[in-house]
């Protein structure tokens, strides 16, 4: 009738008194799956169920499979980088014309909006979109360097300072290294993108814009801008993981596979780290460009090294002209950083799960 599965009554006993088979309470405790049903607790060797709070997660929490490879980190970081880029390049063009010194009376613009619809009606629809072909190859193995380089350093020195958890100092140190390899991929892609986004720009095809660079400037040229680079990205890049990874603290303390949280971390700390840096990304534009009207006034032929952009922006615009472009910088910063940390945690998750599976499967 009634009775238990092995045909007493309910009781502590079966039968004729012996005790039953089992010491787990008459309530065990169970996962609860999705649609109602449930799953009893795994057991031990010794017949006994493992406690709460050793009970494996359900796999509908979607954490992040452990042991990612590096070529998981450097195809998820590929995908990441490329997507980032082309998506936001509208809006980077237009970063990189605001923040022009002296520009032309044309090229003047309010807002990020107004920019767009004036390069779009005055220049064509295709306009803003010159140059992305070069940033498209640059980005993939920057970012598959720069988020393997960081998932791998970021692992090892928090083990060594703070073994088992979170450390500020090994995100940030791993984050810094990460962009010295970003930047030796991207430098010279960096420097055609900016040329070709300007106004009046002489170069409608990267091969041309390349061949002039060369021909008249040398090869040095495409790494002018390295160090200013480095020192604009190196301190962004530490506020840029160390808040990511604060925020994913206080909104993702378990670290599951949460899109919104991603993407609501990504976009805040691009922001904070996009605002502190401006004035470095400045500098940086003046180097790639050498914008002919900023260098009209200055003694050698070509604007080389941090100090020589500092003071050529100082000189031209004045301590105003460190934040030339700094609404479309973090405008660019905010949608871009989330796009990349939210398809790059997308495709780490998909590629590690696939590639437990398979192992689970042979």
């Amino acid at each position: 009738g009634g009775g238990t599965p092995w045909g007493g009554d309910g009781g502590d006993t079966v039968g004729g008194g012996r005790p039953r088979r089992s010491s787990l309470p008459r309530e065990t405790p169970c996962l609860i799956l999705k649609g109602g049903g449930k799953q009893d607790p795994p057991r031990a060797e010794n017949g006994r169920s493992h406690s709460k709070k050793n009970i494996p997660p359900h796999p509908s929490l979607l954490r992040h499979p452990r042991g990612s490879a590096v070529s998981t980190h450097m195809l998820a970081g590929a995908v990441a980088g490329v997507l980032e880029h082309c998506v936001m390049y509208p809006i980077d063009c237009v970063k990189t014309r605001m923040q022009s010194l002296q520009p032309e009376p044309a090229a003047r613009y309010r807002n990020v909006l107004e920019a767009l619809r004036r390069i779009v009606q005055t220049e064509g629809i295709w306009r803003p979109m010159r140059g992305l072909n070069i940033t498209a190859t640059g980005a993939g193995p920057a970012h598959a360097l720069y988020f393997a380089c960081y998932e791998q350093l970021k692992k090892t020195l928090s083990d060594v300072i703070h073994a088992g958890g979170n450390s500020h100092v090994a995100n940030g140190t791993a984050g810094c290294v990460a962009t010295l390899l970003h930047d030796a991929a991207m430098n010279p892609a960096e420097v055609v993108k900016q040329r070709m986004q300007m106004y009046n720009s002489p170069y409608r095809r990267v091969t041309d814009c390349v061949r002039a660079i060369w021909r008249k400037e040398g090869a040095g040229a495409f790494y002018r801008s390295y160090t200013t680079q480095l020192t604009m990205n190196i301190p962004f890049q530490a506020i840029h993981f160390m808040a990511y990874e604060s925020l994913q603290e206080q909104l993702n303390p378990h670290r599951q596979y949460n899109p919104g949280t991603h993407v609501v971390s990504g976009a805040c700390a691009g922001a904070v780290a996009a605002a502190a840096t401006t004035p470095l990304d400045v500098c940086k534009t003046l180097l790639n460009t050498q914008e002919a009207l900023a260098m009209n006034s200055d003694i050698s032929r070509h604007i080389t090294g941090m100090a020589n952009a500092f003071r050529t922006v100082y000189r031209v615009g004045g301590l105003p002209a460190y934040f030339r472009g700094v609404q479309a910088r973090v405008i660019y910063q905010m949608p871009s950083t989330a796009i990349a940390w939210s398809v790059y945690e997308f495709f780490k998750y998909i590629l590690t799960k696939r590639q437990e599976d398979r192992r689970a499967g042979k």
